[in-house]
């Protein structure tokens, strides 16, 4: 049985860039970082050293000659705040590009893209 989400597999054109905007703009940390030697490269990040779950950064192009089927797609992340008007006024002070907050029937949401034009959205729930 499954019992949490781990991790979350995010592929990105720049691994280096991608570190720098994660921690950089958004204050998460690196937890680890490996390299088989052979072009291999993955980084897992995450808000807090102990959160449960964390994002790993894969090399798109490398990932994509190794798994020729995969979808390197980035997937729809939804992160969560306790003040929303704050982080979003945070970010856009560090110029990465911030949407509106809208209000949902489950909360208050804004989204942003990092340095690769991928958006993501953050959550204050009611």
């Amino acid at each position: 049985m499954i019992s949490k989400v781990g991790q979350i597999m995010l592929y990105v054109n720049n691994q280096n860039a991608a570190v720098d905007f994660w921690t950089e703009k958004l204050g998460f940390s690196v937890i680890s970082e490996e390299n088989n030697g052979q072009g291999m490269r993955w980084i897992e990040i995450a808000p807090t050293k102990d959160a449960q779950t964390s994002i790993i950064l894969h090399n798109k192009e490398f990932v994509a000659k190794m798994s020729p089927g995969l979808n390197l797609g980035t997937p729809s992340l939804l992160f969560f705040s306790e003040n929303i008007n704050e982080l979003r006024s945070e970010l856009s002070n560090k110029n990465v590009k911030v949407g509106d907050i809208v209000t949902m029937p489950s909360g208050r949401v804004f989204n942003f893209a990092d340095n690769e034009e991928n958006y993501f959205a953050v959550l204050e729930k009611k």
